[in-house]
């Protein structure tokens, strides 16, 4: 039996030997289409070469693809297990021109491939072309000797394809396999078509005119082929079956969920395992993407299509969880040839527990709910819409599902009904959310997250996408287009919104008509808002966009991101466990980190810390997300971040291995917080780590900032030039200055000591110790001096020493220091009972245009404006001891 990896191989190197490039699939979540929820076909990633907006250095090319069909207008969700070809997740395999080959290689490269590559007998195939493309029946005719009874002409769309209303179309041609008359069915284009006799097994497109507005059509100047062929669907033809689960790789699905269930594969339960073993396929991928199961979008699709796996497990009696169990057996099947599933094999099995678990026991309450609520209807009765929504708003219980377990029974839901309770909800919301006191021209972002649901975020994985402008507001208000400041909505972005102290991304946004760039985002209801500057032409809304985030902005960003927690890690190891975030700032020149301490951290410990970073950064170990509960998470040690909002799901990132005796935290594991910012890849990518110094932030808390890559090895080099420079100046080697400079201190502190003796016995006339003139006032010794030349911190030694040469009295010292006084008095002990210096100094200082001064009755201090009063200043001196008693 040819495997489903052969068939694979054997398409992707047919055409291989044909020039063609192989190229990657591309991810499931379109970076180039944001009209779309999932990649769903093979072309997605050429589209713009289809249309000329971009060029690669190569014109042919194939590719297994990726895909899957569960949300928006491509969805076959409820199909999967009822039918033998329905899937949510497939292959698309795929050959593509650009402007090189047309009908003319297309079609003889299809026949050649099935009939002698596969080996699928000409007798069992016929084609279907537009009914007016003659070239297509001709060629068919000459290359595969076809008769006209087996090229079938088809009037509708089904054999002409169009990208979209405008733009790129043309007619295709289709090869149907006849699987014999024993299956009931028709061929295509009459009544019993939709029968799995007749079975299409590949579709080739010829673009070749461009349509426009009006309808109207001209050929383009570059024609094209697109071909797809489901691999799923040509491996069940080759692996003589009409089932797509009975291909080897599905059957290997099948049957792993029957051993984890520990039931069969009759009849009565096969169409479980059908839905378990595609829903595994289509939410792991998915997930390896880092979609992750929410109440919006992209992510509320992953919850539903887990869910319904989920609850067909429930009824095959499984009383544990059972979806994680399955994905080795994934990852063994297709994990060659998709190396992301291996890669994200405890990310995918973790989120599929933890969501199980969860939603385990709101089945089990919902079911219980539900019989209630059918127990006093009518037999065969709609379930009323408000009954529908309590089990969703209350119990959390998703309207699909509800959906599901009635299709079961023959019932339906009365929708209406749950839509208009949905409504009423909705308009309670609005009205709370507005009494908060929030600023008015907000409210507009509920409208916006109300109309349009919250915002995608891929910056996960991808810098650059397409996204679909949903809502522009200028001042304030919405607007249908802006040329000038604007913040603009989109249904997808790579740019991070600022949160957990990480600052939002800057970029470019372009449309056809105008681009912009964009200086910050922000989030509001879940809603990103990109602040921008439309900096060429217009933009308008509705128009789809190209988006590039500033590339080295956001990794400077990452890397200050991820050394903060590094760094949080580090400081509880080196102060103690009573270390927690108090705010952090992640910019793209440098990171801010508060946290709870009550003193400054020594030289010793900085070092310490700034030594255990870069230790960590030196081990380059990849940086690790996984999903689970907030609970989960805390349990195994995750640090929460301050300030941080957390749902029913987090992140939490893990990086380093602990070393030596360090605790650790989850294991070996370093650093594990929790945290929805983005983050380095490997920990070497965060390059070097320095610190800046520690300070006071308030009460209780230190604030330490640092720098790293860039500007962390550009501030070393300033250092490095400033410690050269000081180097040259001392004429010594770098390694020498530390000593030069002490030598030059002691230096200069011996010279500074010896010039204020010299200035002291200046200023007293050769010596400190000759006496000076001396009055006595009522008993009292009295000197008084003006000095030049020396300063205020000069007076007091003087003082002491005239204070000693007299024995016993008073001494008022007025230093000129150049525009100002400077005032000193003592009193030799045995006078300080009766008189006091700082009496003294109060009465002496206004005199100099002074006010007062202190210190204690043996000494006191202060100053003036000016010494031009000297001598009154002496006076009101004298006046003083005069007044003594």
């Amino acid at each position: 039996m040819t495997s489903l990896a052969d068939i694979r191989s054997t398409f992707l190197n047919y055409f291989r030997s044909q020039g063609h490039e192989v190229v990657a699939s591309s991810p499931l979540v379109p970076r180039n289409d944001p009209t779309l929820m999932f990649t769903n076909s093979g072309m997605v990633q050429f589209k713009n070469l289809f249309t000329g907006v971009e060029t690669r250095d190569y014109t042919r090319a194939t590719t297994s693809q990726k895909c899957v069909r569960a949300g928006g207008k491509h969805n076959d969700l409820d199909n999967v297990g009822m039918t033998a070809r329905h899937l949510t997740f497939f292959e698309m395999l795929g050959n593509f021109s650009f402007g090189d080959y047309f009908k003319e290689q297309a079609i003889p490269y299809a026949w050649e491939l099935v009939t002698k590559e596969f080996d699928i007998p000409k007798d069992k195939l016929l084609v279907t072309v537009y009914h007016t493309d003659d070239e297509a029946a001709d060629l068919w005719k000459k290359v595969a000797g076809l008769p006209d009874d087996r090229i079938i002409r088809i009037p509708t769309d089904d054999n002409f394809w169009r990208m979209g209303p405008t733009g790129p179309c043309g007619p295709c041609t289709e090869i149907f396999f006849d699987h014999g008359e024993h299956i009931w069915g028709g061929p295509p284009g009459t009544p019993e078509e939709d029968g799995d006799r007749f079975i299409e097994i590949w579709n080739l497109v010829f673009m070749q005119d461009e349509q426009f507005d009006d309808g109207s059509t001209k050929p383009l100047p570059m024609q094209s082929i697109d071909t797809g062929m489901g691999l799923e669907r040509i491996s069940s033809l080759l692996q003589g079956t009409n089932n797509v689960f009975e291909t080897d790789l599905m059957k290997a699905l099948v049957d792993a969920s029957a051993n984890a269930t520990s039931t069969g594969t009759d009849e009565n339960v096969i169409t479980h395992h059908r839905v378990i073993a595609d829903h595994l396929r289509s939410t792991s991928f998915l997930i390896a993407e880092g979609v992750l199961p929410s109440n919006e979008g992209r992510g509320y699709v992953l919850r539903r299509i887990m869910r319904r796996a989920m609850r067909h497990a429930h009824l095959l009696g499984a009383k544990d969880p059972v979806m994680h169990q399955l994905v080795p057996a994934l990852v063994q099947q297709m994990g060659s040839a998709y190396p992301e599933l291996g890669q994200g094999q405890r990310l995918i099995e973790e989120t599929l527990l933890n969501e199980e678990v969860r939603f385990k026991q709101t089945l089990d309450r919902g079911l219980k709910l539900l019989d209630d609520e059918l127990a006093g209807l009518p037999e065969e009765a709609a379930l009323p819409g408000e009954a529908a929504f309590k089990l969703y708003d209350t119990y959390g219980f998703p309207l699909d599902l509800t959906q599901d377990a009635l299709r079961e029974k023959g019932r339906a839901v009365d929708t209406e009904g749950f839509d208009a309770a949905m409504a009423e909800q909705k308009a309670k919301a609005r009205a709370a959310w507005s009494g908060t006191g929030a600023a008015a021209d907000a409210a507009i972002w509920f409208d916006v997250a109300d109309k349009h649901g919250a915002t995608d975020f891929l910056g996960y994985d991808t810098l650059k996408a397409e996204g679909q402008v949903q809502a522009l507001v200028v001042d304030g208000a919405l607007t249908d287009k802006a040329d000038g400041a604007v913040q603009i909505v989109l249904n997808q972005t790579p740019f991070y919104a600022e949160a957990g102290g990480q600052v939002g991304d800057a970029g470019v946004l372009q449309t056809e008509t105008g681009s912009a760039t964009i200086t910050d985002t922000k989030k509001v209801e879940g809603v990103y808002v990109h602040i921008a500057e439309v900096t060429q032409g217009t933009i308008s809304a509705g128009q789809g966009a190209t988006l590039s985030v500033d590339p080295l902005r956001r990794a400077a960003i990452q890397a200050n991101h991820s050394a903060t927690h590094l760094l949080n890690e580090a400081l509880r190891e080196t102060l103690g466990d009573h270390i927690a975030q108090r705010g952090s700032l992640n910019a793209p020149d440098r990171l801010r980190f508060d946290f709870s301490h009550t003193k400054p951290l020594s030289l010793d410990e900085l070092r310490q810390i700034e030594k255990d970073v870069n230790a960590l950064i030196r081990q380059n170990t990849p940086v690790e997300t996984r999903i689970m509960t907030p609970d989960d998470a805390r349990a195994m040690g995750a640090q929460a971040l301050f300030g941080e909002k957390y749902g029913e799901e987090v992140r939490v990132v893990s990086m380093g291995k602990q070393t030596g005796s360090g605790k650790g935290v989850g294991g070996d594991t370093y650093s594990l917080e929790l945290c929805g910012g983005t983050h380095v890849r490997q920990l070497g990518e965060i390059g070097t780590f320095v610190t800046l110094g520690d300070s006071a932030s308030s009460a209780g808390v230190r604030r330490i900032e640092a720098l790293t890559g860039q500007a962390a090895l550009d501030y070393l080099r300033a250092q490095d030039a400033r410690l050269a420079q000081v180097a040259s100046s001392l004429k010594a080697p770098a390694s020498e200055v530390p000593d030069r400079i002490k030598a030059l201190l002691d230096e200069r502190k011996a010279l500074a000591n010896e010039v204020a003796q010299l200035r002291r016995e200046l200023a007293m006339g050769g010596g400190a110790k000759e006496a000076s003139p001396t009055e006595t006032i009522n008993g009292i010794p009295f000197q008084a001096q003006v000095l030049s030349g020396v300063t205020g911190k000069d007076l007091p030694s003087l003082i002491d020493d005239m204070k000693s040469a007299m024995g016993s009295g008073a001494v008022l010292l007025i230093a000129d220091t150049g525009g100002k006084a400077a005032v000193a008095v003592g009193v030799t002990d045995d006078l300080k009972e009766k008189i006091s210096a700082v009496d003294i100094l109060r009465a002496v200082t206004p005199q100099l245009g002074g006010k007062g001064g202190g210190g204690r009755p043996d000494m006191a201090q202060g100053g003036g404006a000016s010494a031009e009063n000297a001598d009154a200043a002496i006076a009101a001196a004298k006046h003083v001891l005069e007044e003594l008693k």
